[in-house]
């Protein structure tokens, strides 16, 4: 088996761009296969930095095809602005990116809907605002859910438009809260922008699950890039401060077709620390200040979301839930990121086991109303001075820094077999 799927075991964010950016070179295509512009990935391409949130980060490689698999939900303005600023890079992704035509589209009222949903202070999960949840809502209730292909036939999009907008405006009108105006969207506006769209994307627009059959019968190597991480899983995170799809490989046969027995390793990719976007609970946060240990981490490792420029919730690694992820992930091997970012500590601590009502817990626990009582137990290790941002072989970092790395191995479960010292492709350390 040739295909590869990169996965984060954490909360999002976990540096899984640069592993696929890494891993590109020995694969043919790349996969996306959930979630939508709510995910970012940053690259360090060269001497530019790229930012992109729908496109495959693997669209970087020029011989590498990139496909928008059909568990994406596609944000049109979002995805053309994404190509332009490639192009304006020199970046051409012309015959080099294809489009699933069952892809749901992503709609202004779908993201009207997201921000009411955020307003109502008890229910509020921290979205990002940019209408994923809502969109995966109407894909899943079948009714109101509008697909990429359908974008390209414009008579049937309007008739289509014109049910859901009406309806959508009665829901508007019925939960805008009291004193604020209710938004109204207007069909003709509506069409006239997204049947553009459509016109911008069709050269794209392809039936994506062939492609990739016909690519495997033809020998063809396959990278699937996961997009959050998996305690955002819909089914198996910390519900329901999770996504709205799955962020598991778990996901990558509804949301490609292609079967997971294709899948020849899985790559888990960590933080050596952890970080957390949003509302939720998050039993290892450093929550100490503007002069503490969790600041000073988000501050060096640049903790500031992709996407929606958010400080992300910044704290110690937690060994108990990694276990769970790589477990549920079917994780192969470990790719250790940002390691850097610890250099300078006195001392580290790695999460155990949970404290809960008198007694400790070494199993995860992924009930979120549970898992906000949960107090960490903490294994405290040495700390190392050096920086190591130029090592290039695991026998050249601290002796310290090779114990936490032979330690997170040791409490997961699984091999590290990538360490991460900076955000160049060259800051990686390869163990064979």
């Amino acid at each position: 088996m040739h295909s590869t799927c990169v996965v984060g075991l954490q909360w999002g964010d976990e540096a899984k761009g640069k592993i696929v950016d890494i891993l590109g070179a020995n694969h043919d295509i790349v996969v996306r296969y959930n979630g939508g512009n709510n995910a970012g990935h940053t690259i360090v391409h060269g001497d530019k930095t790229f930012k992109v949130s729908i496109l495959p980060t693997g669209i970087l490689k020029p011989h590498l095809q990139a496909v928008i698999g059909n568990g994406v939900v596609i944000y049109p303005p979002q995805l053309l602005k994404e190509i332009e600023q490639l192009k304006e890079s020199g970046i051409s992704v012309t015959n080099r990116l294809l489009i699933s035509d069952h892809a749901h589209v992503i709609f202004p009222y779908h993201i009207i809907e997201d921000k009411l949903t955020e307003t109502e202070k008890s229910g509020a999960i921290g979205t990002t605002g940019r209408g994923i949840g809502p969109c995966y809502q109407d894909k899943a209730g079948r009714v109101h859910g509008i697909r990429v292909g359908e974008l390209l036939y414009p008579q049937h999009l309007k008739a289509r438009l014109a049910k859901i907008i009406a309806y959508k405006n009665a829901i508007f009108q019925t939960f805008t809260p009291e004193g604020a105006t209710p938004q109204q969207l207007h069909l003709e506006a509506v069409y006239d922008e997204y049947r553009k769209y459509g016109e911008a994307i069709k050269p794209y627009v392809t039936d994506s699950v062939q492609y990739l059959h016909q690519s495997l019968q033809d020998k063809k190597r396959l990278l699937f890039e996961a997009a959050q991480g998996s305690l955002l899983d819909l089914d198996h995170g910390t519900f329901p401060y999770v996504t709205s799809s799955s962020s598991l490989p778990s996901g990558i046969w509804p949301g490609t077709g292609v079967p997971a027995k294709m899948l020849g390793k899985i790559i888990g990719v960590l933080k050596a620390y952890t970080t957390r976007v949003g509302n939720g609970p998050f039993p290892t946060e450093l929550d100490d200040g503007p002069t503490g240990i969790g600041e000073r981490i988000r501050q060096k490792g640049r903790e500031f979301g992709t996407v929606t420029g958010r400080p992300r919730r910044c704290g110690w690694f937690d060994a108990v839930a990694c276990r769970y992820t790589a477990a549920i992930a079917g994780a192969d091997e470990l790719a250790v990121m940002l390691l850097d970012v610890l250099s300078g500590l006195e001392e580290i601590k790695i999460c155990v086991g949970y404290e809960l009502d008198g007694a400790v817990r070494r199993s995860f626990i992924s009930d979120a109303h549970i898992l906000e009582n949960c107090k960490p137990k903490y294994e405290v290790m040495e700390g190392w001075k050096e920086e190591i941002t130029h090592v290039k072989k695991l026998n050249d970092l601290p002796a310290q820094a090779q114990r936490y790395i032979q330690r997170i191995s040791e409490l997961v479960g699984l091999p590290v077999k990538t360490i991460s010292v900076g955000p160049d492709r060259d800051q990686t350390i390869i163990i064979d």
